[in-house]
């Protein structure tokens, strides 16, 4: 082989490493993990654990007499945290037994 095409072969390689090193992308942060969030939309945080009630409100649309639009009101969200896996009998009555120390 010819020493120019070994040149111009070893240049084209030098070059494509280093472009490729260069050009390279930087990886991004994994995404932060969402807010844990209840059937109503609302976070965890927002409901009460032992009653189990969500404090948060919603606005709702208010109409008049005569079904015309007045504005907003805003009223408690009525949800009861039931996000599973929990039984559904422990979400609308409380245990009647404190939990058990085993």
């Amino acid at each position: 082989m010819e020493p120019v095409t070994l040149l111009v072969g070893a240049a084209l390689l030098a070059t494509g490493f280093l472009g490729g090193r260069l050009s390279r992308r930087r990886p991004t942060p994994p995404p932060a993990p969402p807010a844990p969030l209840c059937g109503c939309g609302h976070t965890l945080s927002q409901h009460d654990t032992e009653t189990n009630t969500c404090y948060a409100e919603l606005r709702r649309d208010t109409y008049d007499k005569r079904g015309r639009w007045s504005g907003h009101q805003w009223v408690p969200c009525t949800c009861r945290q039931y996000v599973g896996p929990r039984p559904i009998d422990e979400v609308f009555m409380p245990r009647l037994l404190p939990p058990s120390t085993d």
